[in-house]
């Protein structure tokens, strides 16, 4: 689990973006919000949910970057307050040392 901690740490969004998403996250609940981003079905475990969605912010970003007619700013920041809270939800799932 450590490398998608660690992957998650040195993420580097512009600074508004990633202010939206912290005041989004607190109000993240998985079973109303994850579907909308992975697709109806069972929920996925945290660890596999944060890979896909670690996928699907990836993809905006380089939307983001190359200034494409197709990106959206509310689904950025909608993937990133997920993206927040399951690595909320996964880390209190972790064992503390």
């Amino acid at each position: 689990m450590q490398d998608i901690f660690t992957l998650l740490n040195t993420l580097r969004r512009p600074r508004l973006l990633m202010r939206a998403a912290r005041a989004g996250c607190n109000e993240y609940r998985r079973d109303a919000h994850l579907h909308r981003h992975l697709g109806p079905g069972k929920l996925p475990k945290h660890s596999t949910a944060l890979r896909r969605l670690i996928e699907k912010e990836d993809s905006l970003n380089t939307a983001r970057k190359q200034k494409a007619t197709s990106y959206s700013l509310v689904a950025h920041v909608d993937v990133l307050i997920a993206l927040m809270g399951e690595a909320r939800l996964l880390r209190m799932t972790q064992p503390q040392p």
